[in-house]
């Protein structure tokens, strides 16, 4: 059975109407049952504000409106932490504290005490997860029973070469120690997808390609304005189809093409049928590119350091390798070459919706 993926040309003045569009061009309605709560998986890669980086305030907005007119009103969104990322100053700064304020929301941080995780045993064979976790794979309990709505941006990153819908479930469903499970990234995703198939009566997907992020994704890019909304209740085709929008052979990327020949969804453009707009000849040629902190975790992954990686990161000197991201990240590169880059684009028609959200 092919999977459809909605594309969708906008611009600035018609993006809500288009989300909304996009939206029922790929079947919303079939995808999430109406009469139960749904979770709108925000995606907060950074604290600080950079184009194509974090869920986008019209993003948010579009998807909560077209939600709620086709009958969905209990909307919960959600977002766990990283050991680099607050995402509480993320939420703040990607101004989607103003769209909570709007749609009358509140976003429930997952780390917090009052958030009950809970031990799952997922019904499918697990490729990674119960051995990475070997004293029980741990997942939020407000998450089972209800939908999920993913709300990814489109762009590179240094360890899947493309991060979407798939990556999205990887800052919700997992802890603090998901970090864990860096070596094995690919395995790890797909075994967050069976266990969405399993808690989550229905599962869509809203991507924002309107500024993509080209280069060392997800946070350190070089933003490219693309005008571009995509949809789907397949998380698998979704990622797809922006990958090959992007550049990329999605059956090369090893988490789509295992996902796929599982049987998880569509990752082979020759079963998924793309609605909306004509992308044909749509290639944005982007590359994926290291970083020094990048190059230093795949030695620890799976390069020289393997080794070490335990010692490295699941002992007490662990903080190291946090105190390492934080200085690059946030003190160093934001500071030089980011703010910069933001500066640009709040200047442009995008960047002037974006301030209209402040």
């Amino acid at each position: 059975m092919r999977s459809t993926v909605a594309v969708i040309k906008t611009q600035p003045h018609t993006v809500l109407n288009d989300i909304e569009k996009a939206m029922t061009l790929a079947g919303v309605k079939q995808h999430l049952p109406r009469n139960i709560p749904t979770i709108l998986k925000v995606n907060i890669t950074w604290h600080f504000y950079f184009p194509s980086c974090s869920t986008t305030p019209w993003q948010f907005d579009g998807t909560v409106s077209a939600l709620r007119k086709f009958g969905y009103n209990d909307l919960i969104p959600a977002q766990n932490r990283t050991v680099v990322v607050n995402p509480r100053r993320g939420a703040l700064n990607n101004n989607l504290i103003s769209v909570m304020n709007k749609h009358k929301l509140n976003l429930v941080y997952l780390y917090e005490p009052n958030v009950e995780w809970t031990y799952y045993r997922p019904k499918a064979r697990m490729l990674v997860l119960d051995k990475v976790y070997k004293d029980g794979i741990q997942i939020p309990k407000m998450f089972i029973g209800k939908n999920a709505v993913h709300l990814p941006t489109m762009k590179t990153h240094v360890f899947t070469t493309i991060t979407g819908a798939m990556k999205n479930a990887f800052g919700g469903l997992l802890n603090d120690n998901r970090h864990w499970t860096h070596s094995v990234i690919h395995e790890t995703l797909v075994d967050l997808l069976q266990i969405q198939r399993e808690i989550h009566p229905g599962i869509f997907c809203v991507t924002d390609g309107t500024i993509a992020g080209n280069g060392a994704g997800p946070r350190i890019m070089q933003p490219q304005i693309k005008n571009y909304i995509l949809a789907s209740g397949d998380p698998v085709a979704i990622d797809a189809i922006g990958a090959k929008m992007m550049g990329f052979d999605p059956m090369g990327l090893k988490f789509l093409r295992l996902a796929h020949d599982m049987g998880l969804g569509r990752a082979d453009p020759r079963e998924i049928e793309i609605v909306g707009e004509d992308i044909t000849h749509v290639n944005f040629r982007f590359v994926t590119r290291d970083t020094f902190a990048s190059r230093g975790q795949k030695a620890i992954y799976w390069g020289r350091l393997k080794p070490f990686e335990h010692v490295l990161l699941r002992t007490p000197i662990v903080p190291w390798s946090f105190v390492a991201s934080r200085f690059y990240h946030d003190f160093y590169w934001y500071n030089i070459h980011g703010k910069k880059i933001a500066r640009k684009f709040l200047n442009t028609e995008w960047g002037a919706l974006f301030k209209s959200y402040a």
